[in-house]
Parts: structure tokens; C-alpha cells; sequence
């Protein structure tokens, strides 16, 4: 946290605005419009999942349509497509981003039209503050004529080619649950491009009420806006965004200085116009077992790490869904670890990281 947040959230105490409207939140809301810049509008909402869903409604997702969605990624990609009676399609990932595979998207694509289920929409993630293949991706949703959502949950602060993550699809979506770039606690937003978007999904999100003196209602709606208090967080927090995602990038860069000279550890490159937040610090080894000898030697000097995501297509959950896929996720996963990455890290957290791993034979 920084400095602010208590200013904003006890000027919300002080002045009575603690329901889910109020100058915070359109304070909040400001701050995130003039720093993704590029024409865009914002609402925000009580987590990122209820962005996606109300993405998805918005752009007429229901019962029995399918939707692609990226398989490397966490559940809440793909949840919000079942809540609406909808399927999702899972498609595989490339190594260059480890991001959703434009070849593989399209041949789903094709299948699914002569199929005759044409998907609704696409799900595609910018997968641990990388971005995925932004130019290819937008070429295929424009040949096809299906609208991208922009799962931008990990991305706040990355960039394409200088633009801002969330601001090329036809919705974007983020994330300020408590372990990502930012944090009002819980929460998040949609992003776009609409005015009319917008207005639909705070319409959505605010119970779906009628313009009438009364309760009334012709839409299903939902209680998914965000409080005041917690936009004041929101709002302290955007002023300190920059420090964050340096915080982030200086981690990974410490990391990478120390561990990549090992020939059984690969960190992922940004590709050229690229520019990751480095929202967790990643790396992968020669194998299962040699990612759980490192993960194991951590836990036991307390440090927690992580595998990466486990692919969706992979999920109990979701194992009678149609895939495409490849086999990249399903390596990223058994060879894949997220290490502390928080941006409280201190230097020598990240040193101490750093030897243990060091202390293990890599051979």
C-alpha cells in the first residue's frame, strides 16, 4: 500500500459516501481512463470475473453459444462463459508469449463454423503481465467477425507496441484482488472503447433498475458494483502504479541475472514492442521433477512458490469440453514455477530466493 489510500477512504467515512457510488468511484474510475489512455471508458466492478461476465452479456453471449477461451490461464477466464449457459472452447497456447496460439485459435474457429456453431466471442488472457500476440489475435477477430475480450486481470502497466494492455480488444477486463499490481482489496473493471458499453454494464451491474420512481425491473441484473471505500484504495493505489510495476520488473530482473547463466532454468523473453509488467516472476526447467526439486527445497526454507497455471482443459471441472490444443500449456505447467514476486519484496528477500535455488544440484 501506499500513502494515499487512507486520505481517499477517510474522506469517504467523512463525507457519508459508502455505498457503491460516490466521488471515489468516479475518481477511480478517471484515474484508470487518463492512464490507459487511448479513448478508453471504465467501470468498475466488484472483482474482474464480474467484468467477464458482464462482458460476455453484453456482447450477447447465452444459453447453448460457445466461446473461446484461452486453456493457460486461471479459472476465472472461463467461469463466467458457464454461468450464462454458454460452453467454452479451450485453445492451447504459443511458446513465444505462452499466450493463446493464433494458428490453433483459427483452425477452432474454422471447425466450429462448419460445425454451424459459430463462437460468440473470444477469451484471450495477457498471461502473467506478458501480452499476447496482440496484432495476430485482432487480424483473426476481424477476419471472423467474432469480438475479443480482453482478459487483462495480470496486465495493468504492460504495454504492445506502447499502447496499454486492456485497450485492444472490444472489451478489456482487470484485476485488483489483493495479489495484483494494484489491489483495492477485491475488485476490478471493464474497459472500453463504448460509451454504450459502459453504461450497460453499470446498468447490469446496479440490479439492472428501471429509470422509474419505483423498484422497477425488466433485465436480470446483478450487485456487482464497486463501493466507494474501496475505490479510494483504487485511487491511492493508481498513483503509485509505476512504482509497482518497476517494483516487479526489478525483481524479475534480479532473478534474472542470478539464475539464467543455469542451463536447466529459461525465463521468458519480451519479444521486440513488448513490454511486460512482470506481474510474477516465472521460470522453467528441464522437467517435472526438477521443478518440484526446486519448489520443495523453497518450502523448506519457507519460501512459497508456485506451479504455473494449471491449463483449464486439464480441469475436472471442465474435462468434457471441446480443446484445441497442442501440448504447449500442458509443458508450461509441468516444467513452469512462479517465485515471490510480490512488489513489498526487498532486495534481499529476493537474494535469499536466489541461494536456495542455487544450492540445488541442476544436473
Amino acid at each position: 500500500m501506499g500513502e494515499n489510500e487512507q486520505k481517499y477512504v477517510k474522506e469517504a467515512f467523512d463525507t457519508n459516501w459508502v455505498a457503491p457510488l460516490g466521488p471515489n468511484v468516479d475518481g477511480f474510475e478517471l484515474a484508470i481512463e487518463s492512464y490507459i489512455n487511448n479513448g478508453t471508458q471504465v467501470a468498475a466492478l466488484s472483482s474482474g470475473t464480474a467484468a467477464i461476465h458482464l462482458a460476455l452479456e453484453i456482447l450477447g453471449v447465452g444459453q447453448g453459444d460457445e466461446v473461446l477461451c484461452q486453456s493457460f490461464t486461471f479459472s476465472a477466464s472461463a467461469n463466467p462463459i458457464v454461468y450464462l449457459g454458454a460452453s467454452p472452447i479451450f485453445v492451447d497456447s504459443e511458446s513465444e508469449t505462452w499466450n493463446i496460439s493464433p494458428t490453433l485459435l483459427e483452425k477452432a474457429i474454422v471447425h466450429r463454423i462448419a460445425a454451424g456453431k459459430k463462437p460468440k466471442a473470444i477469451v484471450a488472457v495477457h498471461l502473467y503481465g506478458m501480452p499476447y500476440q496482440v496484432k495476430e489475435i485482432q487480424a483473426i477477430s476481424e477476419k471472423y467477425d467474432i469480438p475479443v475480450i480482453e482478459d487483462s486481470a495480470e496486465a495493468l502497466g504492460s504495454t504492445f507496441k506502447g499502447q496499454k494492455c486492456s485497450s485492444f480488444g472490444t472489451i478489456g477486463i482487470l484485476s485488483f484482488n489483493g495479489n495484483k499490481i494494484i489491489t483495492t482489496s477485491g475488485g476490478g473493471a471493464l474497459v472500453t472503447k463504448h460509451k454504450a458499453y459502459k453504461e450497460k454494464a453499470i446498468f447490469l451491474a446496479t440490479q439492472a433498475r428501471d429509470d422509474a420512481p419505483h423498484y422497477q425491473h425488466s433485465h436480470i441484473g446483478y450487485n456487482y458494483r464497486m463501493s466507494n471505500i474501496l475505490a479510494g484504495i483504487g485511487r491511492g493505489q493508481m498513483e503509485v502504479i509505476d512504482d509497482r510495476v518497476a517494483a516487479r520488473r526489478a525483481n524479475h530482473q534480479l532473478y534474472f541475472d542470478a539464475l539464467h547463466s543455469i542451463d536447466s532454468i529459461e525465463f521468458l523473453p519480451e519479444p521486440k514492442g513488448y513490454f511486460s509488467n512482470r506481474w510474477l516472476s516465472c521460470i522453467l526447467t528441464p522437467s517435472f521433477a526438477h521443478r518440484e526439486k526446486i519448489r520443495t527445497a523453497l518450502l523448506a526454507h519457507n519460501i512459497e512458490s508456485r506451479p504455473l497455471w494449471k491449463p483449464m482443459h486439464l480441469q475436472p471441472v471442465f474435462s468434457k469440453c471441446l480443446s484445441f490444443i497442442d501440448a504447449t500449456s500442458e509443458a508450461l505447467f509441468d516444467r513452469g514455477l512462479c517465485l515471490p514476486s510480490g512488489s513489498n519484496l526487498s532486495k534481499e528477500d529476493v537474494l535469499r530466493v536466489i541461494r536456495v535455488i542455487k544450492t540445488i544440484d541442476h544436473d
